[in-house]
């Protein structure tokens, strides 16, 4: 490992794909505008490689997620990514996904002397006993964590990690994008006006993992549907609004939630698709939903910020922010009836809706600004790297020389 305080600090980011988790592009960006060298490895055929390209990181097109599927093709992986170390020589390799952390920890094996940060976007494999535990058992001395959520955090400390190895820092977002009094184009597209209620769920379409025992989605489109169902019996007039396609090529599992929703709400359901213009719907919406069965703090970050009334389940990352009677409510996963019971109740009490999602969005702009939340990865990085760091003369810690 090169002697950092002699340059710039060089970070190697992993990336199993270019095609979503902008979460991590706009860290990226907003640590190479903090003047670290940023390296990204990741599939080179994704529509983001040439945004990762434009905001000045370097871009190593190589496939290193752990192939489950095809484990004869991992020595090849494992192979490149030792190479691409050697090549660049990195203080801190930083990745994104369980899959490239196993494929990190395998190639370099538990006493590789450079740090490594797996900063953990979603808790779901911390839920699963095996997995979880192939995720820990690889782990050596040179690995820390980041949590994206509180949960993430409690959970790797119950699990005997040592408190100076984890870390919480949020992925963040660009809040220029939500501006206040954006008007919104869904009524229009819809061919409704103002008294129709509009409820809204932003959430690619994640299949089931029949082998884990589940049988409805992860992010809970098929409550949702009960909920609403139960819910037209009182108010016959809302409409819910499913907007995200499928995941991972998941055609099958959409088919079958569009049918679901139809059956049991008819046409008082309508599925959008993936849509590019997702923030432009927003603002229409009369509440949010985010049912998931697992999560960090998933869309209820994009719901708050534009100070919609949200409504999210009681799980992973949502209680960082979602904070009843405060900044929203919260309800048990897989309960229909209980969500449909919070729907009622916000649509029945507009006035208090807004006031705890104007709470909410103050929250969300203190947590979730992307720039303070890079600044808070940089000083994970100092702390890792220079655990006695000294205080500057203004008594901050010094992040970086």
């Amino acid at each position: 490992m090169a002697n950092p305080t002699s340059r710039s600090l060089s970070v190697l980011h992993l990336l199993k794909t270019s095609r979503g988790a902008t979460w991590a592009l706009r860290q990226m960006r907003e640590l190479v505008d903090s003047g670290v060298t940023v390296h990204g490895a990741m599939p080179g055929d994704g529509p983001l490689v040439a945004e990762y390209k434009a905001a000045g990181i370097t871009v190593h097109p190589v496939q290193l997620d752990f192939p489950v599927k095809a484990p004869w093709l991992l020595p090849a992986r494992l192979g490149q990514l030792r190479r691409l170390v050697s090549e660049i020589q990195p203080d801190i390799i930083h990745s994104h996904f369980v899959g490239t952390t196993l494929t990190m920890r395998l190639a370099l094996g538990r006493n590789h002397p450079i740090p490594r940060v797996f900063q953990v976007p979603g808790p779901l494999h911390l839920e699963q006993g095996l997995t979880r535990s192939i995720e820990l058992w690889t782990a050596g001395k040179s690995d820390f964590w980041i949590g994206s959520c509180q949960f993430t955090c409690e959970r790797y400390r119950q699990a005997g990690i040592s408190t100076d190895r984890i870390f919480l820092a949020y992925y963040g977002t660009d809040l220029e994008k939500f501006l206040p009094g954006q008007t919104g184009s869904l009524r229009r597209e819809l061919q409704v006006d103002d008294s129709t209620p509009l409820i809204g769920m932003v959430a690619f379409m994640y299949p089931p993992k029949y082998l884990l025992g589940q049988t409805r989605g992860l992010k809970g489109h098929e409550d949702l549907i009960d909920a609403l169902a139960l819910c037209l019996q009182h108010n016959p007039d809302l409409r819910g609004v499913f907007v995200g396609g499928a995941w991972n090529q998941a055609d099958w599992y959409e088919q079958k939630v569009r049918a679901y929703g139809q059956k049991k709400c008819g046409d008082r359901v309508v599925f959008l698709g993936s849509r590019d213009d997702v923030l432009s719907l927003y603002p229409d919406f009369n509440l949010v939903v985010h049912p998931s069965h697992s999560e960090n703090v998933g869309g209820a970050v994009e719901s708050l910020l534009f100070a919609k009334p949200t409504i999210a389940t009681n799980l992973g990352g949502f209680p960082d922010l979602i904070k009843p009677p405060q900044t929203g409510w919260l309800v048990p996963a897989k309960q229909p009836a209980q969500l449909a019971a919070a729907i009622l109740e916000v649509l029945a009490n507009p006035g208090q809706a807004q006031a705890r999602a104007r709470a909410g969005q103050e929250l969300a702009q203190t947590l979730f600004d992307s720039k303070k939340t890079a600044r808070t990865v940089l000083e994970i990085y100092s702390k890792i790297l220079h655990p006695c760091a000294v205080k500057t003369a203004r008594g901050r810690e010094q992040v970086w020389t």
